[in-house]
């Protein structure tokens, strides 16, 4: 045997010591009471009084753990009494502790994961209540002063109408990208993969917001003039969506009168890199771990004034994710943000 069992080393030695005890005894009483036991009675004696003992306490012992054991068995929910063998549990416990250790250890991560979901939870509904609590609250004043009669100066009621439209329009684009974000978290939802050429897409995007980008004076440009079209794999409309919020957020925070450039290089053999960078003011390392967060903004202020839902770069995540690829960002305070995704190579 590798090593004596800790309850056989128990009993073991508890039989020695007992054995000890009978023979001193036996010894005494053949000194005591004149030559009435021979030496080798007394022997036998001694041999016949080890092994009693030994297999009673062994059996006392066993019984003692096997029953608390059980009982702590009968305790835990998730541990089944079935599973419980008395011998292995009796004989071997350095093995029934480390397999407590690992439900106490599997319970303290369940309750760690379970804490950071309830706050993520808090936080998350307190971040919803807030980014609707504004436009609301915006829409309801406009309607309210025109329902007080403020609806009878005509120049009042078309000014007071489109702004109350605008906070609609916050609301319905928070409530859109909520329910993508929704979408995109939901197992078993399924990409539409197809090769498509991302020079085109990337083309489009710029068509779209050219007038945007145009108010900033900022121009949408290539890093270089590509010859041959750059197939790719992916969902056409949600990589479409992922560069619209990155184009339009390089317009948003990109520097007035300056460039937002995207490039395409290779990554690997497998992958290309598409590149979406500004030379607006960047932002600081403390905020670049958080970034893709929902609702979270570097400037609360400054975000708000800029429109928006707060959710645009954590749903360019999610998709990215969704498609089994990466996301990165690089930025220098000061000089400018660099966000980039890969995406499989058509092949």
């Amino acid at each position: 045997m590798k090593k004596i069992k800790k309850t056989y080393r128990y009993a073991l030695w508890s039989a020695f010591y007992s054995t000890s005890l009978s023979v001193i005894i036996a010894l005494l009483s053949y000194l005591f009471l004149v030559n009435l036991l021979g030496v080798g009675t007394v022997l036998v004696f001694g041999v016949a009084m080890f092994v009693v003992s030994f297999f009673v306490i062994q059996y006392r012992a066993e019984y003692f753990i096997y029953q608390r054991v059980k009982k702590l068995y009968e305790d835990i929910s998730i541990l089944d009494v079935n599973d419980l063998e008395r011998k292995k549990v009796t004989t071997d416990i350095e093995a029934l502790t480390k397999s407590v250790q690992e439900y106490v250890q599997g319970k303290s991560e369940e309750i760690a994961l379970l804490t950071q979901r309830d706050s993520f939870r808090r936080d998350f509904l307190g971040n919803v209540a807030h980014e609707l609590k504004t436009p609301l609250f915006t829409v309801q004043g406009y309607i309210l002063t025109l329902i007080e009669g403020a609806a009878e100066d005509e120049e009042i009621r078309t000014k007071y109408l489109n702004r109350a439209n605008k906070g609609v329009e916050r609301l319905t684009s928070i409530i859109k990208d909520l329910d993508m974000i929704a979408k995109l978290e939901t197992e078993g939802m399924k990409m539409n993969i197809e090769t498509f050429n991302i020079l085109e897409l990337i083309q489009n995007v710029f068509d779209l917001f050219e007038m945007k980008a145009k108010k900033r004076n900022i121009n949408l440009v290539f890093d270089r003039i590509y010859e041959f079209p750059y197939f790719v794999k992916g969902d056409v409309e949600r990589i479409e969506q992922v560069l619209i919020n990155l184009v339009v957020n390089s317009i948003k925070y990109g520097k007035v009168g300056g460039t937002t450039t995207v490039s395409i290089e290779s990554y690997n053999p497998n992958k290309f890199i598409i590149k979406v960078a500004d030379d607006g003011e960047g932002i600081k390392q403390e905020h670049v771990s958080r970034l893709f967060e929902r609702f979270y903004r570097v400037d609360q202020s400054r975000s708000r004034e800029q429109g928006g839902s707060g959710l645009g770069l954590s749903i360019v995540k999610h998709i990215i994710e969704a498609h089994n690829e990466t996301i990165l960002l690089k930025s220098d305070f000061g000089k400018g943000s660099e966000f980039s995704f890969t995406l499989e190579k058509e092949m």
